[in-house]
């Protein structure tokens, strides 16, 4: 079996970003100071041909030309850093003094100054740095081999990254151990959320010194409310269902009992028609969280441009004709109106009002399905009814029905809010919108009706 591959950790990451970041900086130092030392060695070369120059055209002349060449003097051993001058002294355009040659190998016209020539020594062309001066009769020429520039500068980069590197193992482990220790606080971190309970919230890590850990501190904090607050949702909302199912479920096993004990009566026959009746109540409820399930789960129908106005004149008539007994269909008011969202999901919330709205009036009540703009700029769907006989009881369960909830969840995932109309003019009793693009109202829980807790049947 295939060990599960381990997770980088951050400190390494980090040690080695350190790292890299410094033998960058070294290897800039390194480049910096070889062109430092090399340019640095040219100027000093330059004074010293300069200083030479001087001398020579000062000293006084010693009759004959001079031929004694530079290797037969009897001079201590060289020392590293000091160059050799190649001289060339003419006296009334005359070479004087030219031990190694020079003469026939200049060009004949030099100027005053420092030059830069390529020029051939044991059979080897070199760059050379000339200095030539010009005093009465006598005309100077001192230069060198700029070959020993690059070995200065070759040698100071050398002297710098000796150390460095006899060095990097120790600061590693420096930089490995100052890291660990700050990123003491995130394992701190770590290890209490390890003891952390989401559901109660217990064992929540203790406040953070430092800014970056405090942010993520009150972030897991906002989670943690959000995470709670669906979780009271979900709970809410299964305590409904639980409640819905459970009533034509009971209703169910009695009728079915009264029409086993009374088959063949009138009653038995009655009984019969009530178990119908809850299973098709029960079976609608299955069918909402069935259709609310399939929507909201991954992968399920994507968002797009719903025609609120269509739709709601679409389901009004669904709803009536579902209702049967003539019952007429409710008005649709507004422009056409579009949002985003999915239709299935709009399509339930809006059967949801509109069924209530028709089961629990009278006939005769007025209804009226409102669409449009608000004045806020809000997106609205009003669903309004006259109320008539309708009664509200919703003390003794202190929730929403299952009708309500299908429609609180359903404009939670469309983006939505759910309200509950309020100082409604006369005819209007009763009124429900879903809105977009309002801003929330004060936190005044949406109370469903007692008749509004019977979900709408197929």
């Amino acid at each position: 079996m295939a060990r599960p591959e381990r997770p980088p950790r951050l400190d390494r990451r980090l040690l080695a970003w350190v790292l890299a970041t410094l033998l960058a900086v070294w290897v800039a130092l390194l480049a910096s100071a070889y062109q430092t030392a090399v340019h640095e060695a040219q100027e000093i070369s330059d004074g010293q041909l300069v200083a030479a120059a001087r001398l020579l055209l000062t000293a006084p002349a010693q009759g004959a030309s001079l031929t004694v060449q530079a290797a037969a003097l009897p001079l201590p051993a060289e020392p590293r850093y000091a160059p050799e001058l190649h001289v060339v002294i003419w006296e009334d355009g005359q070479p004087r003094w030219d031990p190694q040659g020079w003469a026939a190998r200049l060009p004949p016209t030099l100027a005053p100054g420092h030059h830069t020539l390529v020029l051939p020594l044991g059979g080897e062309m070199r760059t050379w740095r000339w200095f030539v001066a010009f005093y009465g009769a006598r005309q100077v020429a001192v230069g060198l081999d700029t070959s020993r520039h690059a070995e200065l500068g070759r040698d100071v980069a050398e002297h710098l990254v000796r150390p460095a590197v006899v060095l990097l193992p120790l600061v590693a482990l420096l930089l490995g151990w100052a890291i660990h220790r700050g990123l003491a606080p995130l394992a701190a971190l770590a290890r209490a959320l390890q003891h952390f309970d989401p559901q109660t919230a217990q064992g929540l890590p203790p406040a953070q010194r430092y800014r970056e850990l405090q942010r993520v501190q009150q972030a897991l904090q906002d989670l943690v409310e959000r995470l709670r607050a669906l979780w009271q949702r979900e709970r809410r909302f299964t305590s409904d269902v639980a409640h819905e199912l459970r009533s034509p479920l009971t209703a169910l096993l009695w009728q079915a009992r009264l029409a086993r004990l009374q088959a063949g009566t009138p009653a038995g026959e009655a009984a019969l028609q009530k178990v119908e009746r809850e299973a098709l109540r029960a079976g609608a409820i299955l069918t909402q969280l069935l259709a609310l399930a399939r929507a909201d789960a991954p992968g399920g129908e994507a968002a797009q441009p719903v025609e609120l106005r269509a739709l709601a004149h679409e389901v009004a008539q669904e709803c009536a004709a579902a209702l049967g007994g003539g019952r007429a269909s409710p008005p649709v008011q507004g422009p056409p109106t579009v949002v985003q969202g999915r239709p299935t999901l709009l399509r339930l919330a809006l059967r949801n009002l509109i069924d209530n709205a028709l089961r629990h009036t009278p006939p005769q009540a007025p209804l009226l399905v409102r669409v449009g703009p608000r004045a806020d700029g809000a997106v609205a769907i009003e669903v309004l009814d006259g109320g008539g006989n309708r009664t509200d009881g919703p003390a003794d369960r202190g929730g929403l029905g299952l009708g309500l909830a299908l429609v609180q969840r359903i404009a939670e995932h469309e983006g939505a809010q759910l309200e509950r109309l309020q100082s409604l003019p006369p005819p209007w009793a009763t009124g429900f919108a879903l809105v977009w693009g309002a801003t929330p109202p004060a936190p005044a829980p949406v109370q469903a009706r007692r008749a509004d807790n019977v979900a709408p049947s197929s």
